[in-house]
């Protein structure tokens, strides 16, 4: 992904994050539900020779080019709330200790050996939450997708391809084509559902397709094999839902102008991990939103995704996990991006009674 500096302001791939970053942010909030249906149908990668992604660090270059406006972008992350942490301590009425780690929906071997001692919680834990334990169960999960074909598929005769003009459907058919797949045959499908496998760079997918889980995938499965209770926090069908109540304008738009990236996903994603790595998760929404100014409709769309993807879900996360973590003793992993901020995870359980403290 090219950083572009203009008038002083950091403009991520030419306005692709404008309407194309917030796509990307939604596969990486939510659990790439797409993949336990899509990928079974793709050729099996050797699991013995996995690619490293690599990729470049976006601020890294802004900070070089142009330290004034990386300065404001620092400015405006470290004001975020919770915004400098992965890992917290949870306490309440002299219980035993429960842990919330952040997490990214990835396979990279850096995000799943987790940060220093949240693998000592996680085994001492009785109960493990995540964002949904179905993820425990790949074929169950695939049968609830394809239970509701209205949320992954348009069921009334449309395709996507009614939704573009001649040169957004050549963009999208060639970015499809470096995929191994063809606009036909992903023609039925929602725009959600395609941007959970285009929205990821090659060597991500490829991982993914020789069986290698994602962190809150392992820490289900790894806990129901330990004989842990585990539980959820909400329905695969709660968050296709939350995906597909998404406007299907913006959706599409950001879909094209994802795919018109390439192999310069890498770079998003890389600067993405090493934001989460250095716990550093106030910084990435900011990161997202440091484009040329939004016309308006597009940061009407960023906003409703911001509230519908992130902050109702956070409020759903933490009444849910309220009573669960009321007797400790609980490990909790959820999507990095509901941590921080007012409206945050941590500060809406420290609403609900708990401490909750950064584990540095």
């Amino acid at each position: 992904m090219t950083v572009l500096l203009h008038k002083s302001r950091v403009a991520l791939a030419d306005r692709a994050a404008d309407a194309g970053l917030w796509l990307l942010a939604a596969v990486n909030v939510l659990i790439a539900l797409a993949f336990l249906v899509v990928l079974a149908s793709l050729s099996p990668a050797n699991a013995q020779d996995l690619p490293a992604c690599g990729g470049n660090n976006l601020l890294a270059k802004v900070e070089k080019n142009d330290p004034a406006a990386f300065a404001k972008l620092r400015a405006e992350a470290d004001a975020v709330p919770n915004g400098k942490a992965i890992f917290w301590k949870i306490e309440k009425d002299g219980k035993p200790a429960s842990w919330l780690l952040g997490t990214m929906h990835v396979t990279d071997p850096r995000v799943v050996a987790m940060p220093d001692g949240a693998r000592k919680a996680f085994d001492e834990a009785a109960t493990v939450v995540v964002e949904s334990d179905e993820i425990a169960d790949e074929k169950k999960a695939g049968v609830t997708i394809l239970a509701r074909p209205d949320l992954t598929m348009f069921t009334d005769g449309k395709s996507i391809t009614d939704f573009l003009d001649k040169d957004d459907a050549a963009t999208l058919a060639e970015g499809l084509k470096g995929r191994g797949l063809s606009l036909a045959a992903v023609a039925r499908m929602k725009p959600w559902m395609i941007a959970s496998f285009v929205a990821l760079p090659a060597c991500e997918i490829t991982r993914k397709t020789a069986g290698a889980a994602f962190l809150d995938q392992k820490l289900a499965t790894d806990a129901l094999a330990e004989g842990k209770t585990l539980k959820g926090l909400e329905t695969l069908i709660e968050q296709i839902s939350a995906l597909d109540s998404l406007p299907i304008e913006p959706q599409i738009q950001g879909l094209v102008q994802t795919v018109a990236l390439g192999d310069t996903l890498q770079d998003v994603i890389e600067t993405m991990s090493q934001l989460y790595l250095a716990g550093d998760v106030g910084m990435i929404m900011p990161m997202m939103r440091a484009a040329a100014p939004l016309e308006e409709g597009e940061a009407d769309s960023y906003a409703d995704f911001e509230q519908r993807i992130i902050i109702d879900r956070n409020h759903t996360m933490a009444t849910r996990a309220a009573p669960i973590l009321a007797d400790g003793n609980v490990f909790m992993a959820v999507g990095a991006l509901h941590l921080p901020g007012a409206e945050g995870v941590v500060e809406l359980l420290r609403k609900e009674g708990f401490t909750v403290t950064a584990v540095n």
